[in-house]
């Protein structure tokens, strides 16, 4: 984990532009802003361009996706695209419908997203390899160094497959992060808002293996951090404690 991304973000307030689900609007912007970024949030067609054009980073988040919003996703990640601006790619759910299935195939036809973040069943489906799914979530198992490997290789960007464990996939390399706790995934909206963080530290100028590692490292650990609080009885008190901490610096998150 490079402690300098975290300062930079936070010295920096880069604006990150949402399209994201409306299920978690709230906690993302809350968890981000609790960061040090600065979140927006526009899914009309008549300004998505103009909001990414003036963002520092796109976030595209389907997990509630309609057929009016799928147009503003690609508008946002071309515009996105064009200035050079780092995109996330969140496919949530994205083998649970055909409309999923088109819009997730749609957007990667028309926009480079920088990193494709999701579960082993979400990521496993882009590349054609078998896995169980449940709705948007993955009940699978298997090898996930490969969906990381075959989802960075086909789409020519960085894979987060998270998980207990979290797999990056950098063309051939795989990096690993363990840090999270239980309680995270009985929240609704965890992986979301890790979208968010993510595309946070994208901003940054470090080499991008370093910004994303910071980030799955950095929310597990804040994660743990919040489940250890004397307070936390369960996922209602975990989540203010667990934004709390997504504002705390490294080295207190360790203690």
């Amino acid at each position: 984990m490079n402690h300098d991304i975290i300062k930079n973000v936070r010295k920096n307030t880069p604006l990150i532009h949402h399209l994201t689900n409306h299920v978690v609007e709230n906690v993302s912007a809350n968890g981000l802003l609790a960061f040090g970024a600065t979140p927006v949030m526009g899914k009309a067609v008549d300004e998505a361009a103009d909001m990414a054009s003036a963002a520092d980073g796109v976030l595209l988040n389907i997990g509630t996706i309609t057929s009016a919003e799928l147009p503003s996703m690609i508008l946002a990640g071309q515009a996105a695209n064009a200035k050079g601006t780092p995109v996330l790619l969140d496919p949530v759910g994205v083998a649970a419908t055909p409309f999923r299935d088109m819009a997730v195939k749609t957007i990667l036809k028309k926009v480079q997203p920088t990193v494709i973040k999701g579960n082993a069943g979400e990521l496993a489906y882009l590349v054609d390899i078998p896995w169980k799914t449940k709705g948007v979530d993955s009940t699978g198992k298997g090898c996930v160094d490969d969906i990381a490997t075959k989802v960075s290789e086909t789409f020519q960007t960085v894979s987060i497959v998270t998980g207990e464990t979290d797999m990056i996939g950098i063309g051939n390399d795989i990096v690993q992060n363990q840090t999270w706790h239980p309680l995270m995934n009985q929240i609704t909206g965890s992986g979301c808002l890790l979208g968010s963080i993510i595309a946070a530290c994208l901003t940054t100028d470090h080499p991008i293996v370093e910004q994303v590692t910071t980030a799955v490292t950095f929310y597990g650990l804040a994660g743990e951090y919040a489940a250890r609080h004397q307070n936390v009885n369960g996922p209602g008190t975990f989540l203010p404690y667990f934004i709390d901490a997504l504002s705390f610096n490294p080295e207190a998150l360790k203690g």
